[in-house]
């Protein structure tokens, strides 16, 4: 019989929790801001610096609007990753209460042989992705915007649309303030050092002690000393804006989103959304270097304008063929045009998500919430992004060394 005036054994004292990490994102692109709002809804302590306000026109994440699409040229295995980029959109809209992505159905117009058509094609093939193909008489019948050849088609990804960027940055960048992160705009940072447990920041006048370091410098991205590893470099992407003939047939529900191969220009096209104008961006013409975004080149030079006003007066018919607006941004391209997105090599507490090389904001959600995992999970995200590893770089360059002796 047990002794009633005996002690009850002491309870077991449940394990302390986990201090939550204090992660400095530098950085409030898309990408940033992306970080910045799926670490911060899973309790870090987000420091979110910029050198400018977020939403400003000289990186990659502004224009007024930027395509996304489901049927992936730049490779299928960006498919699953692009499936769960939808979903965060929604939730995005949903509990921001802003409109950021607006369905059109996104249109690959070209020769059925051109590399990018056929790419759009085997894709929608290998994953079994709804798509409607049609051939210059439907084209001419269901989109007279478009000039098409006799021996072109269009292929219609359904599930496509237009985003809105400067809408995106700044509905991400509240909802990560709502769940407790501190966004500090004009906070340029000068200065990253280690000290014992993590990583010293100054921005502007101050220093900030942070646990992680997370990268998101975009087209800045060769100017930053801790990426010298990592071949980024910065190219020139120029909008033109044209006005429509008749809005009202160039508007989202009539026209979707696309992008156009010719062999005598190539472009993006995306539907009105002022009430008056049609943006495209050329492919086909020359795309700089820029040293550094800071000095971004305001406007092209009248050759370029030119030619693109020809593209658009040979392919466009339904715009007036001379430019009203013309808007100058840039991005960070690597070798191979995929991002760097992973531990900076020699570093076990920073990350760099940077070098989207053009096609990065449209994923930008997903890429923020593995940037999360990374942190707060450790090294195993739920998608499989090794061709992504910012150490590919370093490892190509010791290949290349070895071979040289």
């Amino acid at each position: 019989m047990s002794d009633p005036t005996a002690k009850a054994p002491a309870a077991a004292k449940a394990p302390a929790a986990a201090k939550a990490p204090t992660v400095a994102v530098v950085g409030t692109g898309v990408i940033g801001a992306m970080t910045a709002w799926r670490l911060a809804l899973r309790g870090a302590r987000v420091l979110a610096f910029d050198m400018y306000a977020p939403g400003h026109d000289r990186g990659a994440s502004a224009g007024e609007t930027r395509i996304f699409r489901t049927i992936y040229k730049e490779g299928g295995q960006y498919v699953p990753l692009l499936r769960r980029a939808r979903e965060l959109w929604d939730e995005l809209e949903r509990t921001s209460g802003r409109r950021v992505l607006t369905g059109t159905g996104c249109l690959t117009v070209g020769r059925p042989d051109d590399p990018d058509v056929r790419a759009v094609l085997d894709c929608a093939a290998e994953y079994e992705l709804p798509h409607e193909t049609f051939d210059a008489r439907e084209m001419r019948d269901r989109y007279p915007q478009h000039a098409v050849d006799d021996d072109e088609i269009g292929v219609l990804d359904p599930q496509g649309g237009v985003l809105r960027p400067e809408v995106g940055v700044q509905a991400a960048l509240a909802r990560a303030a709502e769940a407790g992160a501190e966004i500090l705009p004009y906070h340029r940072v000068r200065e990253v050092e280690r000290h014992p447990g993590g990583w010293r920041v100054r921005a502007g006048e101050r220093w900030f002690d942070a646990d992680w370091l997370v990268l998101a410098p975009g087209p800045w991205a060769g100017r930053t000393p801790l990426l010298a590893d990592i071949p980024v470099h910065a190219e020139l992407i120029t909008a033109c804006w044209f006005a429509a003939r008749e809005p009202e047939t160039v508007a989202p529900r009539a026209f979707p989103v696309g992008i156009r191969r010719h062999v005598e220009a190539g472009f993006s096209f995306f539907p009105c959304v002022d009430g008056v104008s049609v943006k495209v961006i050329p492919h086909h013409l020359e795309r700089p270097e820029v040293d550094t975004p800071d000095a971004l080149p305001r406007s092209r030079d009248a050759e370029f304008t030119r030619a693109a006003a020809e593209a658009v007066r040979r392919l466009l018919p339904a715009l007036v063929p001379h430019p009203i607006r013309i808007g100058t941004y840039s991005d960070g391209f690597t070798p191979d045009h995929n991002a760097a997105l992973g531990p900076i090599p020699g570093q076990d507490d920073a990350l760099v998500l940077t070098g989207f090389s053009g096609h990065g904001y449209k994923l930008a959600p997903v890429f923020g919430e593995l940037a999360a995992e990374l942190v707060l999970d450790g090294a195993n995200p739920r998608f499989d992004i090794s061709y992504l590893d910012p150490s590919r770089f370093t490892a190509s360059r010791a290949t290349t060394a070895a071979a040289a002796r």
